[in-house]
């Protein structure tokens, strides 16, 4: 890598910064990382004018700016190509397919339940999601076909979609399904994730201590 090479991380610990620090040891990247005080709504105006929607995460790349993060997991699979963690363009229609099933369907139906959010189901066609068990119903499918979410291989799509799984089977945002579970359990497992757990854990126990 060049020298003036630069990738800053803007994260807490107890956000969804933790998929994206996932990802950032996955594609081995170096990067600086910055701990924004979320226990109040972010004011600082240089954060805002990054995210004007005053959340973590975000990553700063060589002076690309990137926020959400199935967009952050996209794009560090570009830009570190040699981690192998995005399929050949000619194939990435399942992988964009999963990753952008995980932000517009997994997402909002896990927190909406968490949130106590009912849609009648005369509504359901109006959320992308249907309701919980239908998503959990199709991840499970897609899961009995292959091992990974996007097809054999572990990708970027993993990291999104197995983080959100892992959280929601921790917090009770979803049922305790067999095949899920063991998806979570096997992801786990990689050297990447448990990298990034410890990373975070040490930095929670040290704002806490």
């Amino acid at each position: 890598m060049p020298d003036d090479y630069s990738l800053t991380f803007y994260t807490h610990p107890r956000s969804r910064g933790r998929v994206a620090r996932w990802m950032l040891e996955e594609v081995g990247a170096r990067y600086d990382t910055v701990v924004m005080d979320i226990s109040k709504k972010i004011a600082d105006p240089e954060f805002l004018d990054l995210n004007p929607m005053a959340k973590v995460p975000v990553i700063v790349h060589d002076g690309v700016v990137v926020t959400e993060c199935a967009a952050i997991c996209a794009y560090l699979a570009d830009v570190f190509p040699e981690a192998g963690l995005a399929p050949a363009p000619s194939a990435r229609g399942p992988y964009y397919r999963w990753l952008m099933f995980g932000a517009g369907c997994l997402e909002a139906a896990a927190i909406n339940h968490g949130l106590g959010v009912e849609i009648a189901p005369e509504q359901e066609g109006m959320v992308g999601y249907r309701n919980l068990a239908a998503t959990l119903d199709a991840l499970e499918g897609q899961l009995d076909r292959s091992p990974h979410i996007a097809g054999e291989t572990f990708t970027a799509a993993d990291v999104y979609v197995g983080a959100q799984l892992g959280w929601g089977l921790e917090f009770g945002a979803i049922e305790d399904r067999p095949r899920i579970a063991d998806y979570v359990e096997r992801l786990d497992a990689r050297p990447a994730r448990v990298r990034a757990l410890e990373l975070d854990d040490a930095l929670a126990a040290s704002l806490t201590g």
